[in-house]
């Protein structure tokens, strides 16, 4: 039977009052909280041991008692307050606050004022999620961007074609999840070391090495970026890998001379490969230019030859049907016109005398040229459009009426004999 049920011995079992009627008393609980607390931080219970003193004999009271109380509890309040100040933290741009409470997440704050539960209940981690952070294989530049030693065990590395190569590489990264950051790997960085590098040798290894050396620089960062980001990926790691520099890919020192005499004949080979393209690129346009034209060329005369025997045959069809109308006269017109068109580029002139056996040849040319010497300059000075042609064609008529009434005279000389 409980001691506060009908019946019982109302006794209370934590103040040993039950026999007392009516509230307890304040200061006894004040100063049975300043014996406990005295116990706990080490002080006596001299107030037990008063002479006469009973378990049911009530102590004077004590007023400083109550006094001392206000005070402990006053100072308690300012503890707890400064203790509660204590969880005020600002997070500056660009980073974030993973919150924990006994190791345990419970959230991520951005930048600005929060406040958390003081320590040690929960504690607050700041990471830098804009800051590029970076890793180095294969060499160690000292802080700075240049690489200035390398490491062989990192950087030697065997090709596709069992060539050794030298190759030194960067990693720019930065925090894309501050929480998966922080608890998912131990030591990101140094895990993001090893996948590289790991991710180096894999790449290298399935390539020849003038692939690496040469034209295949390109290809091979963006195979190591593309394999970094899936594994960094399925650990949940938190990183994102913003850049891969392949800062250097050589042969080893022993054979450096060797390769960079084969760089060279590869390099004029190149060289003298773009002058023959260069030079072609110039001649065959030219020739294909002139061939064009040869063609276009041969086009139009062939055009022009179709075109004349077209005319030709058109004229000597009309012709034919002029010539069967009247034969003789056409005959005779066509002989008169032959012996025309034959005789216009010639300068002589044969002139057959009646009754006589002889032929007169005469000199038009000579005639012509000694009669133009002997014209005053005022006349060779006229215009050559009004005059030159008319003085021309008159000089030669007289010359061809000398030369006929010469013909003439002779003749009759001729005959007279």
């Amino acid at each position: 039977m409980s001691w506060n049920e009908p019946g019982g011995d109302k006794k209370d079992p934590w103040s040993g009052r039950g026999d007392q009627k009516g509230p307890p008393d304040l200061d006894e609980a004040i100063r049975a909280l300043q014996e406990k607390l005295g116990k706990f931080f080490g002080g006596g219970d001299d107030n037990n041991n008063n002479d006469g003193g009973g378990d049911n004999e009530r102590p004077p009271r004590n007023f400083s008692s109550g006094y001392s109380l206000k005070s402990l509890g006053y100072v308690a309040g300012g503890v707890v307050f400064l203790w509660g100040l204590s969880g005020l933290y600002t997070v500056d741009e660009g980073n974030h606050g993973v919150e924990t409470r006994f190791g345990h997440y419970i959230g991520t704050t951005q930048s600005g004022l929060n406040w958390h539960l003081p320590s040690p209940i929960e504690r607050v981690d700041i990471v830098n999620v804009k800051q590029q952070r970076y890793i180095e294989v294969g060499y160690r530049s000292g802080g700075s961007e240049q690489a200035t030693g390398s490491v062989p065990k990192e950087a030697l590395m065997l090709t596709k074609d069992e060539n050794y190569v030298d190759v030194r590489l960067a990693v720019q990264y930065q925090v894309k999840d501050a929480q998966q950051f922080i608890f998912n790997v131990v030591n990101p960085a140094l895990t993001l070391k090893q996948v590289t590098e790991s991710a180096l040798r894999g790449v290298v290894g399935s390539s020849t090495m003038d692939f690496v050396l040469t034209q295949g620089r390109s290809e091979i960062v963006t195979l190591i970026k593309k394999e970094i980001q899936d594994v960094m990926d399925s650990y949940h790691s938190g990183i994102q890998v913003t850049s891969v520099n392949l800062q250097d890919a050589q042969p080893p020192e022993q054979v450096q001379n060797s390769f960079e005499d084969a760089i060279k004949a590869r390099e004029d080979e190149q060289r003298l490969i773009n002058e023959a393209e260069a030079y072609s690129n110039d001649v065959v346009p030219k020739a294909r230019g002139a061939a064009a034209r040869k063609i276009q060329e041969a086009e139009g005369y062939k055009e022009q030859v179709i075109a004349q025997a077209q005319g030709e045959t058109n004229r000597f069809t009309k012709l034919l049907g002029e010539y069967s109308k009247a034969q003789d006269v056409t005959r005779k017109r066509l002989y008169i016109e032959s012996m025309e068109a034959v005789l216009a580029g010639t300068n002589t002139v044969l002139v057959d005398a009646k009754g006589g056996n002889n032929l007169l040849y005469l000199p038009i040319d000579k005639m012509l040229q000694r009669s133009t010497a002997s014209m005053p300059a005022s006349s060779l000075t006229a215009s050559p459009v009004d005059q030159s042609q008319p003085q021309a064609q008159t000089q030669g008529a007289s010359v061809a009426e000398q030369a006929v009434e010469h013909a003439s005279i002779r003749g009759r000389d001729a005959r007279g004999r």
